[in-house]
């Protein structure tokens, strides 16, 4: 006899209950006044962040937002909602590609832009580490065709969304991160007093397309089981408004050539929040809801690192800065072109080959590209990584 199964198609959370933390609120009238009467332009516009950003933006009163995605529908969706509750704002949307030089150069050219929120991004780890060139072509060489147009046109700020999985990356995704990352610290040493390039980092964004919390809570309603990778997997947790008052924060705080993030406290594991949903449903863990471990995926650790040795606690308390380093990748113009040749033989080997000569600490985990750390016994991987590259420029 078949065993029934019991659904809970009512359950629902907030995302500052999973946090295990007080949730982090900052007053923002700096963002507001430095937001008020600019034209700012949003990559990403579409996603989890880039819609409640494009939210935050609209309430400071600018003068024109432009929202850029290639999400069509999830783009009018959020176009739709931003003109009913701002119907004052000039509101402009943009389908299109960041990788798409000569479309981005158009937008470019065609606006006064004052601020640059870049939040597009490929950002799935196991997705990615299949498709590395996806990843390098957005992640990477997007970036590069917006930051080179920032300086070209003079723009004011420049902030970028990155990720706690940039840090000593293990994951195709997180290195791509990475490499943006040191584009942006070569372009605000070698043009100073231009644009100003702000970087911001986030761990695990509860409630995000494609997070964890909102595959739990289906699983949940389903009637489980309740997929979790490993018992020992930890993350640093921050929720969508935390992760955009990061951002609008450091567009008012920041004068450039920084790399911010907050003091999320400590990391959770993410079996002991699967648990805790199971209960604000009302329900069991193990009796009415079951978990069940599948293993860690391609490219994933079991925790996430914070440059915390280098962090210095800024004025407003829980958020933590970092200058860029002083000689930021002076061979970043050889390796884009080292990596653009790999892009148009498309070979992922060749990609990550790439990725690993200019990030040192870039080891990958639970995947084929393990290969290429263990090639030379781990010896002369420094070698290899390192002054290769300085070598030629």
């Amino acid at each position: 006899m078949q065993t029934q199964r019991h659904t809970y198609p009512h359950f629902t959370f907030r995302p500052e209950d999973l946090l295990g933390r007080a949730p982090i609120v900052l007053n923002l009238d700096n963002a507001a006044k430095e937001i008020h009467g600019r034209i700012v332009l949003i990559t990403g516009a579409a996603g989890t962040i880039g819609s409640e950003l494009a939210t935050q933006v609209c309430a400071c009163a600018p003068a024109k937002v432009i929202m850029v995605d290639q999400a069509e529908t999830a783009l009018y969706e959020a176009d739709h909602r931003l003109r009913q509750q701002f119907p004052r704002v000039d509101i402009r949307t943009e389908i299109a590609s960041i990788t798409d030089a000569s479309r981005m150069a158009g937008l470019f050219s065609g606006n006064n832009i004052h601020i640059v929120f870049h939040a597009a991004a490929y950002k799935h780890v196991p997705l990615m580490e299949r498709h590395p060139y996806e990843a390098v072509k957005t992640n990477v060489l997007g970036t590069e065709v917006l930051a080179d147009l920032a300086v070209s046109y003079r723009i004011r700020k420049f902030i970028y969304i990155s990720t706690d999985k940039a840090v000593r990356p293990a994951s195709v995704m997180g290195a791509t991160k990475r490499f943006a990352e040191m584009y942006l610290q070569y372009l605000s040493h070698e043009y100073p007093g231009q644009t100003q390039f702000i970087i911001t980092r986030f761990g695990n964004v509860l409630g995000s397309n494609g997070s964890f919390a909102l595959r739990f809570a289906q699983q949940i309603r389903e009637g489980g089981p309740v997929t979790v990778t490993d018992p020992l997997a930890q993350r640093y947790l921050m929720t969508v408004a935390e992760a955009c008052q990061l951002v609008l924060q450091a567009t008012a705080t920041s004068g450039g050539g920084e790399t911010l993030t907050f003091d999320m406290g400590q990391p959770v594991r993410i079996a002991d929040v699967a648990r805790k949903m199971i209960r604000l449903a009302g329900l069991e863990p193990g009796k009415d809801v079951t978990i069940c471990f599948t293993g860690l995926r391609p490219g994933e650790k079991l925790s996430e690192d914070l440059d915390t040795e280098e962090m210095q606690t800024a004025a407003f308390g829980q958020l933590k800065t970092v200058c860029f380093p002083i000689h930021a990748a002076q061979c970043m113009r050889y390796a884009m072109s080292e990596l653009q040749k790999a892009l148009d033989s498309g070979r992922p080997e060749e990609l990550v080959a790439v990725l690993k000569m200019m990030i040192p600490e870039y080891i990958s985990a639970n995947s084929p590209y393990e290969a290429l750390d263990n090639a030379c016994g781990g010896q002369s991987v420094p070698d290899r990584r390192q002054p290769t590259a300085h070598g030629r420029c």
